[in-house]
């Protein structure tokens, strides 16, 4: 009699814990739908109110430099430019630093500072951009203007075929500033983000390999890293999106100039810095149409670093044979 008890209350026990992962399982398929309906209503909204800019200048918006609100002749090719030259410029520098910095923490750092500056580097990604761009204005670009943009033309600008990059009058702002000021506000995510990866590395790895007589460096370099390349590339590629849409910092050292230079010393302008500028100074419907066409540009840009990001992604996990 116990035993038929038994097995007829089973089932009803088990009733709720179903009942609850039915439901926790219907509330997170419910979060992923939402994020998506917000995403695909992002797109339609900048689709929409891009519009009449793609219908009036058709695909050459997408090509052609000149932007004059007076004309009502505009072109997203000068803040496209901009917007990836400066990009660049932040992830050639800061990712090798980060990098750098991320392996002291974890290998030859004193233990008694790893937790102070892990600490301090977690807050320089707190600092908000406008401060970024406000003393990247008033104090690194006067710096940039009197000491590296002069030391930069005298040197590298009188090299054959590099030279072009470093040529013009050192103005202090534009793309090389604001470049570096991106490289400082995507440093401390990609040294936080580096350093909690190379973390998971199990101990043993190491072990084995400093058993064998590898120095340190052969350690990270053939251990390390290529243990947690997959997670690093993602890491580096979310830092790729912070840098690409940042906007109030990029605003206050790039000069916002409309123009293409070769010259990474000259004043130019990034999309994000466009729309924050010029949005407000939108008198006419095409000129508003315009700025939205360049913010659906930045999304579609975004969007394709991330599915390139997923695809390398997966190729690097198709190699190492997961």
């Amino acid at each position: 009699m116990s035993v038929v008890t038994e097995f007829e209350t089973g089932p009803r026990a088990t009733n709720p814990v179903a009942r609850s992962d039915r439901v926790f399982g219907t509330l997170t398929f419910a979060a992923a739908v939402v994020v998506l309906l917000t995403l695909l209503g992002v797109f339609v909204s900048l689709a929409m109110g891009a519009w009449p800019a793609f219908q009036k200048f058709g695909i050459g918006f997408l090509y052609t430099a000149k932007w004059n609100p007076v004309t009502d002749k505009f072109g997203a090719l000068a803040p496209l430019y901009g917007t990836v030259v400066t990009s660049v410029i932040a992830m050639l520098i800061a990712v090798p630093v980060g990098l750098g910095i991320a392996i002291f923490l974890t290998e030859t750092c004193p233990r008694i500072l790893r937790r102070p500056l892990g600490i301090a580097i977690e807050l320089l990604a707190g600092i908000p951009s406008i401060i970024y761009g406000i003393w990247g204005l008033f104090v690194f670009a006067p710096f940039m203007q009197s000491v590296v943009q002069p030391a930069l033309i005298d040197t590298l600008g009188q090299v054959p075929l590099i030279g072009t990059l470093f040529s013009g009058a050192p103005y202090g702002i534009g793309m090389l500033t604001a470049g570096l000021i991106l490289a400082m506000m995507v440093l401390p995510f990609i040294a936080s983000l580096a350093r909690d990866i190379f973390l998971t590395v199990p101990d043993m790895l190491r072990e084995s390999a400093y058993g064998l007589g590898m120095t340190r460096w052969e350690v990270n370099r053939h251990i390390v890293i290529p243990h947690v390349r997959t997670a690093l590339v993602g890491g580096i590629m979310l830092s790729l999106g912070r840098a690409l849409g940042e906007t109030m910092a990029v605003t206050f050292v790039i000069g916002n100039a409309h123009r293409i230079s070769a010259s990474i010393l000259q004043p130019g302008t990034t999309i994000s810095a466009a729309i924050a500028n010029e949005f407000t100074e939108a008198t006419t419907p095409l000129y508003t149409a315009s700025l939205i066409a360049l913010g659906l540009v930045l999304f579609i840009l975004t969007f394709i670093v991330l599915a390139a990001a997923q695809y390398m992604l997966r190729r690097m996990k198709q190699k190492s044979g997961v």
